[in-house]
């Protein structure tokens, strides 16, 4: 008797093989305000001409998120997170850098491979208060997009109650509006609305932010059934650690518009390398019978209208030393799948 050859194993790709999805390449975003009035007068009539204010909000940002991860962001408020979620999304266009989509540049594009790019990336907001229409009704909210798209085949009314189903929601509710929802409703219709297009990225911008810490939960829950369920990749952006270490695989450390350090969830929090990093986790509450040090991270971010010379963090870094004031570090490789920019790694 013959015995039958076994079929090799098919093992799965592990996600930090799988194929980017959305890589940045030195992505900076700035505004420039233009100078007042009263300057533009005071000039026209002899003064000193006035410069443009200019924020960097983002700033010479590598990134790449991989299919099927979740690629958590974290910082400070003001750091630039809603801003570099937003340019992902395609919401903002950066000021200079690429963004790529499935290896390719955007502006390589033709103007209808572009649009579908950008409709496979959905954002959800952080207010869902202020995120959606007060004068449409859920059904007009969930199944505007898809129908302007041609993504119905059949029964408008069916495909906007399965969206709604999916994001947790009774059906029978779409003829209302989003003044008559609590707070966690409203972020479902925004989910509804972001799945409505069949999506294969989603941008969470603080999107458990403004809700009560049950309904936090629920959410966050929600997020990693809809993973399962549909292969969604996501950008979670939060100031919130202990919910970045339950929803993601790797995250990215973001202060005054620059990465400084991203590794996996496991080495972010057993081994973080850089200070501003070490800061953060120290500040994450414990339940803890013994004593332990504590020194709360001193000064407040820099103003991003006059970033700091060097390094943006040597204002606040107990560790900084000469050359921190007058070089910015690189972001290399400090292990394995781990990124740090930081002088320290040098000595």
């Amino acid at each position: 008797m013959v015995e039958q050859a076994l079929a090799p194993e098919v093992l799965e790709p592990t996600v930090a093989n799988r194929q980017p999805v959305i890589t940045l390449r030195g992505v900076s975003r700035t505004f420039g305000t233009p100078p007042s009035a009263l300057a533009r007068f005071a000039e026209r009539f002899g003064g000193a001409k006035s410069k443009p204010t200019i924020v960097h909000a983002v700033d010479s940002v590598d990134l790449t998120v991989r299919k099927g991860e979740v690629l958590g962001l974290v910082g400070e408020s003001g750091c630039g997170k809603s801003t570099l979620g937003r340019i992902i999304a395609g919401i903002m266009p950066p000021s200079s850098g690429e963004v790529l989509w499935r290896g390719r540049r955007l502006s390589e594009l033709s103007p209808r491979e572009r649009r579908a790019a950008k409709l496979r990336i959905q954002m959800i907001f952080q207010n869902p208060f202020a995120s959606l229409n007060p004068r449409a009704s859920v059904a007009e909210i969930v199944g505007e997009a898809p129908r302007i798209h041609h993504l119905i085949e059949g029964d408008e009314g069916a495909y906007v109650d399965e969206q709604l189903r999916r994001a947790g929601l009774d059906p029978s509710f779409k003829s209302r509006f989003p003044h008559q929802f609590s707070g966690g409703q409203r972020q479902r219709i925004g989910i509804a609305r972001a799945l409505a297009v069949q999506p294969e990225f989603l941008v969470c911008d603080e999107a458990v932010a403004a809700l009560d810490v049950s309904i936090q939960a629920q959410i966050l829950n929600l997020f990693m059934d809809l993973r399962e369920q549909l292969d969604l990749t996501y950008l979670f952006i939060s100031h919130d650690l202990g919910v970045v270490e339950h929803l993601s695989d790797r995250v990215a450390i973001m202060y005054l518009g620059r990465i400084v350090e991203e590794a996996t969830v496991e080495e972010i929090f057993s081994r973080p390398n850089h200070p501003y990093t070490q800061a953060l986790l120290e500040e994450i509450p414990r339940i803890e019978t013994q004593k332990r040090a504590y020194t709360a991270l001193k000064g407040e971010l820099p103003s991003p209208l006059a970033p700091p010379p060097g390094c943006p963090f040597h204002p606040r870094c107990p560790n900084a030393f000469d050359r921190c004031k007058m070089e910015k570090p690189a972001l290399r490789d400090v292990a394995a799948d781990h990124r740090s920019a930081c002088h320290l790694n040098d000595r």
